[in-house]
């Protein structure tokens, strides 16, 4: 009979179920009042003395082991069905991933990368938290000249030294300082300037500077250049360079392109002109290149400069810069499809 209750073990021990009348069967056939368990201990009083010991033992651990079995069973069956009720049937295919979207000031601005890239630029980039030199003396300003008024820097309180970068032109100069010529880049990047944030200007912004300096580099190249760039990303072949004043180029001009008058917006971007400022440009001024260990007897070059949220607001008749800083849903969304 000890033998019985061993086998009887080891078919609970091996025991599994998937439903709850299963459960209850074994509960029943094993713990039940007319049940296995009970019928053994009906017959303890029929085993002779010597086995009363090992067969008390056996008939306990059998007990045991039917109770936590039963209770293990239905554990692991409220498990999955809390689970199937929570996600629903777990052997269906998961829902897809759904794909975020690049910000339109990334989509644009790899866009210029591109257009320049096919014709030789390289990227460059420097730091957000420039010092003094790399960011005004070396660009032709030096302290107090009057031209400093044209950017309202923030500055770091506990070092007057060290700002924030108001131009990527900061990233041109540490480049002319570490590589010779000729020298063939554009230095996308985020600026800082102290401005009233409106529709139409914000403190933060982005701009791709570019610089091109060899031997013999004329104005013509860099109309060319600016030519090339209107077609590729605006699909514009007209353009227009306006005589500006920057300290750091000598001549200096404003970039616009020919929009056209074809529709209402058109009129009320252009201010019923028909063209559009896009940046500013020139060649660089020799005391630059002298600044940056550039012999300008040698050398020359030009740089040109656009800001990226202008662009985007062109490319996707955005009317109110904010937008780009304030992580609308509603407003990103528009761009899933975009690369």
């Amino acid at each position: 009979m000890l033998e019985q209750v061993k086998e009887h073990i080891e078919k609970v021990t091996a025991f599994t179920a998937e439903s709850t009348d299963a459960i209850e069967a074994f509960r029943i056939e094993y713990l039940g009042k007319k049940g296995i368990l009970n019928g053994f201990f009906a017959a303890f009083k029929e085993v002779p003395n010597e086995q009363k010991k090992d067969f008390g033992k056996a008939i306990n651990e059998l007990k045991q082991k039917a109770t936590d079995k039963v209770n293990d069973l239905k554990q692991a069956l409220e498990s999955q069905q809390e689970e199937a009720g929570i996600y629903g049937d777990l052997t269906r295919p998961g829902m897809p991933a759904t794909i975020g979207s690049r910000h339109p000031i990334s989509i644009v601005k790899n866009q210029i990368i591109d257009v320049f890239s096919r014709i030789g630029f390289n990227v460059s980039e420097g730091p957000e938290i420039e010092d003094d030199w790399h960011n005004f003396t070396a660009l032709n300003l030096p302290a107090h000249h009057p031209a400093r008024d044209m950017q309202d820097t923030f500055f770091i309180q506990t070092n007057p030294d060290v700002l924030l970068r108001t131009h990527t032109s900061s990233v041109q100069v540490r480049y002319m300082e570490d590589n010779k010529p000729p020298i063939r880049t554009i230095s996308p990047g985020r600026v800082f300037r102290n401005e009233a944030i409106s529709a139409r200007a914000h403190c933060i912004f982005h701009q791709v500077e570019g610089l091109y300096i060899d031997k013999n580099v004329s104005f013509a190249d860099l109309k060319q250049t600016l030519l090339h760039f209107t077609q590729e990303m605006f699909g514009k072949s007209k353009i227009r360079l306006r005589p500006s004043y920057f300290p750091f180029t000598e001549p200096s001009a404003e970039i616009d392109i020919y929009w056209g008058l074809e529709n209402e917006t058109d009129y009320r971007i252009t201010k019923g002109t028909g063209w559009l400022e896009i940046g500013g440009c020139g060649m660089v001024d020799p005391a630059v290149l002298t600044n940056c260990g550039i012999d300008p007897e040698e050398y020359s070059g030009f740089a040109f400069g656009m800001g990226v949220e202008r662009i985007a607001m062109l490319l996707y008749g955005i009317g109110d810069i904010r937008m780009f800083f304030e992580n609308d849903v509603r407003f990103l969304k528009q761009f899933s499809s975009t690369l």
